[in-house]
């Protein structure tokens, strides 16, 4: 009778030999009382948005230029980039939150996405995915967070908030307040790279992602915050 393989391992085992901890971020500017810095964009319609770290942002800018080069170049080494937003345990080991990616090419053709094309200080809208604009990761949490329109606020966001907020929406003269540090890690993603089961070899991006969530959400099931993908164990 075979051994039942433990979640928790595989994916402690995975976070290792990536340098999870190590390699990872705040996810938010944030002070040390777990108050997020937010800030105001648009004239004719300004709104509040909750600010990214330099380091987060850094993070992703240094990724997506390797993701651009490897596509102008033609050397076709990478899928795109696999992120995680997580915390740390008591033990500091990695509790998942959210994983998801961002593929080099565009949907339905070869060209460079969006999604990673051209970024730059004033060019946030998308960011890998956690662009300022709605359907974007930070620009429809900061929607819930800090009280944008109701149509703007999906329930999808709204567990998000609930999960790193300590309240929500707050007021204009309330800063944002973390229930905790969230942190921020994320690779471009080598089309040989091996994935959580060592044993199936090199495992491409859009099954690396799929493979991650569903052990995050077998061996954390509390905390994942993906919807789709997510294992029923």
């Amino acid at each position: 009778m075979s051994k039942q393989v433990d979640p928790r391992d595989i994916w402690r085992r995975f976070c290792q030999r990536m340098n999870v901890v190590s390699d990872s971020v705040h996810l938010f500017d944030v002070d040390g009382n777990l108050e997020v810095r937010v800030r105001e964009v648009g004239q004719r319609n300004p709104r509040l948005l909750l600010m990214r770290s330099a380091k987060m942002e850094e993070m992703i800018i240094e990724a997506t230029d390797q993701l651009v080069h490897d596509w102008q170049t033609g050397n076709n080494e990478f899928d795109g980039l696999i992120y995680l937003m997580f915390q740390k345990g008591p033990d500091g080991e990695v509790v998942p939150l959210y994983i998801g990616k961002t593929e080099t090419m565009g949907k339905g053709d070869q060209n460079l996405s969006c999604n990673i094309e051209r970024l730059s200080p004033t060019n946030r809208g998308k960011f890998a995915r956690w662009g300022d604009g709605y359907q974007y990761h930070i620009g429809d949490l900061s929607a819930v967070v800090l009280g944008h329109p109701e149509k703007k606020q999906s329930e999808k966001y709204k567990a998000w908030a609930e999960a790193l907020y300590t309240e929500f929406p707050v007021r204009h003269s309330q800063p944002p307040k973390l229930k905790h540090l969230v942190y921020f890690w994320a690779k471009t993603w080598r089309k040989n790279e091996i994935g959580p089961w060592e044993e199936l070899g090199p495992t491409n991006l859009s099954f690396v992602e799929y493979l991650l969530i569903g052990v995050a959400s077998a061996a954390y099931p509390e905390t994942v915050l993906n919807r789709h993908g997510k294992s029923s164990g």
